[in-house]
């Protein structure tokens, strides 16, 4: 049978109505740190689960948790973070709807104003607008990217790929951007992490491009010149870009140019060479999101993941 509010109760040695207040984070009551570790030890070991749908039934709220699927590129991971996300917070009686960003915010904020979400999560931060509609609906706000339990990805990510291609013997490594200006930002992101971890190695300076169909032969040409050995791509779409351009400047890779992507684009697989890449592992990253979620909504919340569980590198012939 379901665990009940009484069953928390008698394993926690405490009263139903503690145990109420402790769950629902009931305002006004004062009680003890020990006391409210025990209700959570207690509930997380009878695997308590409170009926949240008849909770919002009551409180006339929706029980919708609005999830922003991010436009850029960083492979199937946030689909695949999604669907898990989908199914545990159904466990809980919350219904989560999917909303793909596009160039204009106007989805997501008639998604917010329509469905009359009780928290809204995202992988990566919100334009301006959607973020105003999400703190004016005065709901609970989730970044996925920057929750403390996955660490710093960037940082994380660019101190994969660094050791990795210095554990090949490269010292000069090169930073390939997207010439599509609204992936940027991501760039950036991905950039700070590599030329942070090049100088934890004392390597010199990342040298830094743009990489489109029209200048990837100059790009890598250039490069080749002057001494860079190894490069770490924006995404595996750019790295596919950079083989490209090796492949019409009779370049081999990894003999004259490593190449390293980043979020296991299922291409890679049957690039020319297969491509070196960084996986991402969405069951690490729905469990921070599921638990971050959980815990503002003053649920029970399971452990987060270790930040060391979010992604590893799969190595094949590019580097």
């Amino acid at each position: 049978m379901r665990p009940t509010h009484a069953d928390v109760a008698r394993l926690a040695n405490v009263s139903t109505a503690t145990v109420s207040y402790v769950l629902n984070k009931s305002a006004g009551r004062r009680i003890s740190e020990a006391t409210q570790d025990a209700v959570y030890r207690a509930a997380e070991q009878l695997g308590y689960r409170p009926n949240v749908a008849a909770r919002n039934l009551a409180r006339g709220k929706s029980g919708v948790v609005l999830y922003v699927v991010p436009r850029i590129a960083v492979g199937d991971m946030p689909l695949l973070a999604a669907s898990r996300m989908t199914t545990e917070l159904a466990r809980w009686g919350l219904l989560q709807v999917q909303i793909f960003e596009t160039e204009d915010d106007q989805p997501i904020i008639d998604a917010v104003q329509n469905l009359d979400p009780i928290a809204v999560a995202c992988m990566f931060p919100l334009s301006t607008g959607a973020r105003r509609a999400v703190k004016d609906a005065n709901v609970p706000y989730v970044e996925i990217g920057t929750l403390p339990a996955l660490g710093d990805p960037h940082l994380f990510v660019g101190a994969l790929r660094v050791e990795y291609l210095v554990g090949r013997g490269h010292r000069k490594i090169a930073f390939a951007h997207s010439g599509i200006s609204k992936w940027r930002a991501l760039g950036e992101y991905w950039l700070e992490g590599v030329a942070l971890a090049a100088r934890n190695h004392d390597l010199p300076s990342v040298s830094v491009a743009e990489v489109t169909m029209e200048n990837a032969v100059d790009v890598v040409t250039r490069w080749r010149g002057d001494g860079v050995t190894a490069v770490c791509t924006q995404s595996d779409d750019v790295a596919f870009l950079l083989l490209h351009g090796m492949r019409e400047a009779g370049l081999v890779c990894p003999g004259d140019l490593a190449v390293m992507g980043v979020d296991a684009n299922p291409m890679g697989i049957i690039s020319s060479p297969p491509l070196t890449t960084v996986e991402f592992n969405p069951v690490a990253v729905a469990d921070a999101a599921i638990a971050a979620i959980l815990t503002e909504l003053g649920l029970p919340a399971p452990r987060a993941p270790k930040p060391a569980d979010i992604a590893r590198v799969l190595p094949r012939a590019s580097t």
